[in-house]
């Protein structure tokens, strides 16, 4: 498989919607690697993690790893080397010991909402098997969300694979039709997303060139998925390229939880011709 080859099994007519260029939300989380296609026998990726306004510039705050998840080519955990946090980002050392496709993402699930105790409102975060006893009985206004978060990118020693990059059905996910490794400058990628394991129609996409700091336009544009959730991205220079998505819903089958809150956020290099 080449690196310019492209992944089957989805239907590619892929109408989008092009939405006017506005900049992003300020402080977008990011996972940046020093490389993301390798060849040889084994070779290390140092990534770092943080969130800013500008993309991919070290000047907000550092992003937490505790929900540091790396999937390696053969679908279990890799190992990662943590170097630390610093005040503007974390970084962590990972070697590639195996060929293909490793999924690097920090990932959480959970619960999170407030309530009020008299005149005071309260906030609380946690697991849904912790709701039944984390909420006071006399709480008033509880309002209380289905969380789910993922910030990922991609690394890839010798031939792209699929194995990582299964889903998991959780939250907001990318589904690869072009592979996020075998991305080319100027060639449309095609990719599909998920939400909670269905395909999310009609959800809108900001896509985002980096090294906005450099150039006069923010460089940021919106596409929204087609019925079968699928949307097509092309860069137009080599470089890393930032790519976010969220969405909310108020139809949750739990009579405890108003509403489903989901975000997903990718850091993807697109190589010259």
């Amino acid at each position: 498989m080449s690196i310019k080859s492209k992944l089957s099994g989805f239907a590619l007519l892929l109408p989008l919607i092009a939405m006017s260029a506005t900049p992003a939300e300020a402080h977008r989380r990011w996972l940046l690697p020093s490389s993301t296609v390798l060849s040889g026998e084994s070779e290390l990726v140092t990534v770092d993690a943080a969130a800013s306004n500008e993309l991919f510039i070290f000047e907000h705050r550092a992003l937490g790893l505790n929900d540091l998840t790396v999937t390696g080519p053969d679908g279990k955990p890799a190992k990662t080397d943590i170097i630390g946090s610093g005040k503007y980002r974390s970084s962590f050392d990972l070697p590639l010991t195996q060929q293909g496709t490793y999924r690097i993402a920090l990932v959480s699930n959970g619960l999170g909402g407030s309530y009020k105790l008299g005149n005071e409102r309260k906030r609380w975060r946690g697991k849904r098997s912790d709701l039944a006893t984390a909420i006071p009985a006399e709480a008033t206004d509880v309002k209380i969300s289905q969380v789910a978060s993922r910030t990922e990118t991609f690394a890839t020693l010798g031939e792209p694979t699929l194995t990582a990059l299964a889903p998991t059905n959780i939250g907001l996910e990318l589904i690869p039709v072009t592979h996020p490794n075998d991305l080319v400058a100027g060639e449309p990628a095609q990719f599909k997303f998920l939400l909670d394991g269905k395909p999310a129609a009609g959800l809108e996409i900001e896509w985002v060139q980096g090294g906005s700091r450099y150039r006069d336009t923010a460089g940021a544009s919106k596409l929204t998925t087609d019925a079968n959730g699928m949307v097509e991205v092309v860069a137009p220079e080599a470089g890393m390229y930032y790519l976010e998505a969220s969405s909310s819903s108020d139809n949750v089958t739990d009579p405890k939880i108003q509403s489903n809150r989901a975000s997903y956020t990718a850091v993807l290099e697109f190589l010259p011709l």
